[in-house]
Order: C-alpha cells, then structure tokens, then sequence
C-alpha cells in the first residue's frame, strides 16, 4: 500500500466528510473508521462510496458482505482502492 494513496486518503475522508478538528495525523492505519475509532456512523459510509467512485472510479455496493472488513480502517481501504481503482 502506498503512502501517498493513504495521503490522499485521508484528506479525502477530512475534506469530504467535513470533519472539523481532525488532521491526517489524527487518522491510525489500523484505527477503526467507525465507532470509537474515527466516530464515523453509515450516512459517512454512504458519503466515502461515492467520494471513491468519483475519485478513483472505485465501486462499493451497499450490502456487500466485505464493506465491513473495506471500511474497517484507513489502512484496508487504502489496500481495496489500490487494488480496485479504474482512474
């Protein structure tokens, strides 16, 4: 996994999501993204699927059995947007 695409990332989650108070520094590799993590909730999910497919031409379907284990930190979602982005 690149660190420049978990760069990216991050910024991307803060910008697009509009999370006041927290820097990319702020953001572990393994930290979970929802919960107690980061504090993340499902509308936030709903919001990231469609920051990636418009970024990184990345598609994720609601009701995947595999969006628990996608979203489970910054660090898995690094690996299935490298693995699986079109642009």
């Amino acid at each position: 996994m690149a660190s420049e695409l978990v760069s990216e990332l991050k910024d991307l989650l803060i910008e697009g999501l509009h999370l006041e108070d927290v820097e990319p520094d702020d953001i572990g590799l393994d930290e979970p993204l929802f919960g107690d993590g980061l504090g993340l909730d499902s509308i936030d999910a709903l919001e990231i699927a469609v920051l990636l497919d418009r970024k990184y031409g990345v598609r994720i379907t609601s009701g995947d059995d595999k969006n628990p284990e996608i979203f489970a930190s910054i660090s898995s979602l690094a690996n299935f947007v490298a693995e699986n982005r079109s642009k």
